[in-house]
């Protein structure tokens, strides 16, 4: 199992110039790539990322483009995994282009870097470096100091430096053996997880966990820094006698004032960043260790963020990315993941009798069922419903153990022994599942995710 631990790095004022230097290199050799990638299509070839790899191999040391002020090439200064890996970056990237365009997938082609709005970081291959403690011994630099140890025994495949506001961070991905990585639960329960905006998520327990909603706490000071950065940029552009948007290759004089404020600001957008995957990382692990199965929703979260009264709400929540933990922690706790059908009513259904109320509006978040009386909170209703719908479906393979009473009340349990199995549509088991709708509806269809 292929596992990654992200440390940050204690780097010295050199070392940190070093990495934006090979940062930045990496960036302009993705550009010159993308831009003679381009040329070439528009000129009928097919280009070929190795191919342009090793016409810049041919080019870097002597064209004039990539000679210092001396004359001298400045790229012998930085590692080669730094100019070499975008290559195979870019080939990635068209491959994964034009496999969604294949598949009808919304697609968008490679596009240029531009410093200061791109991530920066670099590669390392695993023969390049290695770990002594909480030492890094990375080429041109030498010893690096970290704050952590690596975290996994196992044979390293790789790395990569990146930087986050004003600290830099080494990823090192490790190959870990599979006993090793896998992680024991410590519940066999079922639960229903409904993903809110009130409550970040609602388990079918009736339990709701609240977001921290950093950006929403950090919004106020966020605005002034923005606007003092703002300013600032603007008095530089009249210093330097320039009017309306920057043009390519324009250079403001430098300001130290300027460069501090671009500090602050990005240090409070690190800040909120990992507030936000604190939390996230928590509440998604917690998930995974004490539950056999969880059942999420596959909400269309980017067509939610069209929404312009909420979207704010829903990144700052961030519901891809619980989806995106769940299904890859899932792997490391034996945990199944089932994706209900996003048109599934999950908060229409009465999780007592089944019954629909199809004239439920999203602004009311209680209602009562008119054909048995129940009252229901929305949110739980939901999270109950999504439940069901896992249990229900599992109920005659005998794959899950007995869902808990005390921890997931209101659903149909099966008996058996807990080895988990493939999650099939509900409508293929039983026929009509407790009045939910689900059968009666072929595209209502489960998903899982190992």
């Amino acid at each position: 199992m292929l596992l990654a631990h992200r440390i940050r790095i204690d780097a010295t004022p050199d070392q940190a110039g070093y990495f934006a230097r090979a940062a930045g290199t990496a960036r302009r050799v993705w550009n010159w790539a993308l831009a003679e990638w381009n040329r070439q299509a528009a000129c009928g070839q097919r280009p070929n990322a190795m191919a342009l790899k090793k016409c810049f191999n041919a080019i870097k040391y002597s064209d004039p483009d990539w000679l210092d002020g001396d004359g001298n090439p400045w790229l012998r200064t930085i590692h080669r995994d730094a100019h070499a890996q975008p290559f195979a970056n870019l080939a990635r990237a068209w491959s994964r282009y034009f496999e969604q365009r294949r598949t009808g997938q919304p697609a968008h082609r490679p596009r240029f870097k531009k410093k200061g709005r791109s991530r920066e970081a670099f590669y390392l291959a695993n023969d390049k470096f290695r770990l002594d403690d909480m030492v890094a011994v990375l080429p041109k630099v030498g010893r690096v100091a970290l704050r952590e140890r690596l975290r996994w025994p196992g044979k390293i495949m790789g790395a990569s430096v990146s930087r986050e506001a004003d600290h830099w961070y080494l990823a090192v991905q490790v190959e870990v053996p599979d006993e090793v990585a896998r992680l024991a639960r410590t519940g066999n329960g079922i639960t229903g997880v409904d993903l809110g905006v009130s409550a970040a998520a609602t388990l079918s327990s009736g339990e709701k966990i609240h977001a921290p909603r950093p950006l929403a706490a950090a919004l106020r000071r966020l605005r002034i820094r923005s606007r003092r950065q703002s300013r600032k940029v603007e008095a530089a552009k009249k210093a330097a006698g320039i009017e309306g948007p920057i043009s390519r290759g324009t250079r403001l004089p430098v300001s130290k004032n300027r460069t501090c404020g671009a500090r602050a600001l990005a240090r409070l957008q690190s800040r909120i960043a990992r507030v936000r995957r604190d939390f996230t990382h928590k509440l998604t692990t917690r998930l995974c260790r004490e539950n056999h199965t969880v059942v999420i929703e596959d909400l269309n979260v980017s067509g939610m963020l069209a929404n312009g009264r909420l979207a704010r709400v829903i990144a700052d929540v961030g519901f891809y990315e619980i989806r995106r933990q769940l299904q890859y922690k899932a792997a490391r706790s034996g945990t199944s993941i089932v994706l209900a059908d996003r048109w599934y009513p999950s908060s229409k259904l009465c999780s007592a009798c089944g019954e629909k109320h199809a004239a439920l509006a999203l602004s009311e978040r209680t209602w009562t069922c008119a054909a048995c009386g129940a009252h229901h909170d929305r949110d739980v209703n939901a999270a109950k419903n999504l439940q069901r719908l896992a249990t229900g479906a599992h109920a005659a393979q005998t794959a899950l153990p007995e869902a808990s009473q005390a921890v997931t009340p209101c659903t149909v349990a099966g008996a058996g022994p807990a080895g988990g199995g493939e999650v099939t549509p509900v409508r293929h088991e039983h026929g009509h599942q407790d009045g939910s709708g689900q059968e009666e509806n072929g595209a209502h269809l489960c998903a899982q995710f190992r």
